[in-house]
């Protein structure tokens, strides 16, 4: 299949199920659960290629119809927007040279077509990477110095990848042009066709015999090299948030280096539970403490301060009431504000036999409130019952639709109710 055909016969919004009018929001939603289908990790192992190829092609439709200004050059000019030998989409002044460039990793050096004037110089690919951080980490934050190995201009032949006064001679596999054309599978029958740095010459455009090249770094143009960097997580980030180093990408040469991005992943935490600026944990209350009140240190904090709470007598606590603790939660990454921090009550019951006889028995139902009165009721019978029972298991296997909320996520889905089947 020829590829300018295969780019034309893409519809991104057909890819991710979506119609043209769809929000920004139906995007984004369509492609998570796109991308949850069809993520190679999801899939059995027979079919994680073309899931690998479909996984690729409905992020790449996402990166164009999630920003603005892309949408609006493919709603305008189709996949043409993106051909760099059509020199992009007519009259726009967005230089789609570097913009596939960045989305995609693509070197589109010495194409023809790209329009007159002088171009901005290349930027080579940013390179994004996890990083995992404690939630005291985020609490107080953090400051990490660490040594990367990248790859960086060789300084003895200026990137050139040849020695001193050596006249360089045409690559003959990319005709001087230092990319050569590719083409990429993105689903069954659709191939689309890519722009790749010619790995004959490294993307330059020049060939040198093997006496003539650079002894340094052999005609690569580029060199390992081990660089002390200090990443700065400030206290209050987010999860995911994207903490950027400018220019400490790999360099390329001919092209301005990207940018070396982290993303945060805050890990789990055995106490706390995080929502935005909001902190939650579960606050242990003997039965007497909850009837009685307590006076004492419930929590440590993140910082390491112990949290004193003086809950009165008469104010009994019961399974699931909640306490709020104004500005103990996270800290804002301005100022001195803070989020809230709620306390779960779980009220730790006493273990069977616990009081020695029925003298004790007797002295706590006169203190306790008096039991409710029996349900009247036409017929008594006399039921045996079951200790420690799951309600999780009500239903199960009996056919009921209701079993396990499968209309609860039918609703969330589908923003409808339950459908009755027609017979």
């Amino acid at each position: 299949m020829d590829g300018s055909s295969a780019d034309e016969d893409i519809d991104l919004y057909a890819l991710l199920g979506v119609d043209k009018s769809a929000s920004p929001n139906d995007i984004k939603k369509a492609y998570r659960k796109l991308a949850l289908q069809h993520h190679p990790d999801k899939v059995p192992e027979e079919i994680r290629p073309e899931s690998e190829a479909k996984f690729k092609a409905i992020t790449q439709a996402y990166e164009i119809l999630r920003d603005e200004e892309k949408r609006h050059l493919y709603d305008t000019h189709g996949m043409a927007a993106f051909d760099p030998s059509r020199g992009g989409a007519g009259g726009s002044e967005v230089d789609l040279n570097d913009f596939l460039s960045q989305m995609f990793g693509m070197n589109m050096g010495g194409m023809p077509g790209g329009g007159a004037g002088p171009r901005r110089p290349r930027r080579s690919p940013d390179e994004e990477q996890p990083y995992k951080v404690t939630l005291e980490e985020l609490y107080k934050g953090k400051t990490v110095k660490f040594a990367a190995e990248k790859q960086v201009i060789c300084g003895q032949c200026k990137g050139s990848g040849a020695k001193d006064k050596v006249k360089p001679n045409k690559c003959d596999r990319c005709s001087g042009r230092g990319v050569q054309d590719a083409f990429r599978q993105i689903g069954p029958g659709l191939v689309r066709r890519e722009v790749i740095p010619c790995d004959h010459c490294q993307g330059s455009g020049m060939y040198y015999k093997e006496k003539d090249r650079c002894k340094k770094c052999k005609g690569k143009r580029t060199v390992k090299e081990t660089k002390a960097l200090e990443l700065y997580i400030p206290r209050g980030s987010l999860q995911g948030e994207r903490i950027v180093l400018e220019g400490e990408a790999d360099q390329m040469p001919d092209m301005t280096p990207g940018d070396l991005i982290f993303h945060l992943v805050e890990e789990p935490h055995d106490q706390y539970t995080r929502i935005g600026h909001d902190l939650s944990a579960d606050l242990h209350v003997t039965l007497a403490e909850a009837l009685s009140g307590f006076s004492r240190v419930v929590l440590k904090h993140l910082d390491g301060r112990g949290l004193h709470i003086d809950h009165p007598r008469g104010k009994i606590l019961r399974p699931g009431d909640v306490l709020k603790i104004p500005n103990e939660g996270m800290p804002l990454k301005r100022g001195d504000a803070k989020g809230d921090l709620y306390l779960v009550v779980k009220v730790d019951f006493p273990e069977d036999g616990w009081l020695s006889n029925d003298s004790d028995y007797d002295a706590l139902q006169k203190l306790l409130p008096p039991a409710a009165p029996p349900v009247k009721a036409d017929e008594v019978d006399e039921v045996e019952y079951e200790e420690d029972a799951d309600i999780d298991k009500m239903g199960a296997h009996q056919g009921d639709p209701r079993y396990g909320g499968d209309w609860e996520e039918e609703d969330e889905d589908d923003g409808e109710g339950p459908q009755c089947a027609t017979q």
